[in-house]
């Protein structure tokens, strides 16, 4: 994900008091992180939004000079993501996001579904990866964000980012083929997976 150059700048007017700075940024990023918490937290997603700009303007986490504002703005949206989880998993304790899936903690996530087959299978594999797994694919083929940027995000080295990359898309696509009701389905998903997750992608803005 590219940054407009200003957004820093932006983000420290907008702590400062600008409410004009905030605008322009919540116009920037408001579709793609209601998109990143609808895929996994269905209908809170409007309220995590809020909160994730709250903390932003709030000055919650810091900027480092190497950050871009995406980078920023998604390390809050996770860590959001995951109290809201802790929140409404209280009682069972410490909550594994590197094992436990978005259908463990949402099972059937406000009824989303798909038209195309690929989509379908696509939505239902995604939700059964681990949460980490989820948000390491979104940030990279719907966010269009770096591997250096999703290190920024998740506090680890470019390097160890693009191996989880290729480890996140592999467990993806074993859930693929463990889910399709045939191998030709499995296949045609797994071949044209930039294409169908862009689709996707599409699934979280407006709803199919």
């Amino acid at each position: 994900m590219s940054e407009t150059p200003d957004e820093q700048a932006l983000l420290v007017a907008w702590q400062a008091g600008d409410a004009q700075a905030g605008q322009a940024l919540f116009r920037r990023h408001y579709a793609g992180l209601t998109r990143f918490f609808r895929s996994k937290a269905g209908d809170a997603a409007f309220e995590l939004t809020q909160a994730t700009f709250l903390a932003c303007v709030e000055g919650k986490g810091a900027l480092r000079s190497t950050a871009t504002f995406p980078a920023y703005l998604y390390s809050i949206a996770r860590n959001i993501l995951y109290d809201h989880y802790r929140g409404k998993y209280k009682a069972q304790g410490v909550i594994e996001f590197s094992e436990m899936s978005c259908e463990d903690l949402s099972p059937g996530l406000a009824g989303l579904h798909a038209k195309e087959q690929e989509l379908e299978l696509l939505l239902r594999s995604m939700r059964r990866i681990p949460v980490n797994a989820q948000i390491l694919l979104e940030l990279y083929y719907w966010e269009r964000m770096t591997a250096r940027e999703i290190g920024e995000v998740l506090a680890v080295p470019e390097g160890t980012v693009r191996t989880r990359i290729r480890d996140a898309k592999l467990h993806l696509e074993a859930q693929i083929a463990r889910l399709a009701r045939d191998p030709g389905l499995a296949q045609s998903t797994i071949i044209g997976f930039d294409t169908w997750a862009d689709r996707l992608r599409q699934v979280f803005v407006r709803g199919v």
